[in-house]
């Protein structure tokens, strides 16, 4: 998977095989069997969560979510396989929070300058808070970015352990 030239953080991947989604769970639940403990896998239904766990596991460590899903037309002798990496459900609700603050705080500012300047009334500190912002905004795509490129390594782990149990 190409992980250098994206702008998306997030990286997805789709993978059709000509089995059924009864054998390519089961794939799975043998696999967490004998799966390293570096790695861990939880099965809930149609849904796969499978981590980097243990001694190496850090905040920046990449999840890869997969959804399997039956393709239609082949009689149920088919299945669509949806991957999604990403980070950790804290690490990925705290970077949204950080966003919608900045992004209240732009608006928040940008409304306060739009009355300020209907009043006659300075609005300069109004628009270096909205800049602020706005650069603040840059730095946390910068800092998601960052933490990606440290989780490569993970992520491509990841993505051979699926490519073992696809292949099993």
């Amino acid at each position: 998977m190409e992980t250098d030239n994206k702008i998306r953080l997030r990286l997805r991947f789709f993978k059709d095989i000509e089995e059924n989604i009864d054998v390519v769970r089961q794939k799975f639940i043998d696999y967490r069997k004998v799966i390293s403990t570096d790695f861990y896998i939880k099965i809930r239904e149609n849904y796969i969560q499978f981590t980097i766990s243990g001694e190496k596991q850090q905040y920046w460590s990449p999840h890869l979510s997969i959804v399997l899903e039956e393709m239609e037309g082949n009689e149920k002798n088919a299945t669509h396989i949806r991957g999604l990496f990403g980070p950790a459900q804290t690490m990925w609700t705290f970077f949204m929070f950080l966003h919608f603050f900045i992004a209240g705080t732009f608006l928040l500012f940008a409304m306060f300058a739009y009355s300020n300047y209907t009043l006659k009334e300075p609005i300069m500190m109004d628009l270096i808070i909205m800049f602020v912002m706005v650069f603040v905004w840059f730095l946390l795509y910068v800092i998601a970015r960052q933490l990606r490129e440290k989780g490569n390594d993970q992520m491509k782990d990841l993505e051979n352990e699926f490519e073992k149990i696809m292949a099993s």
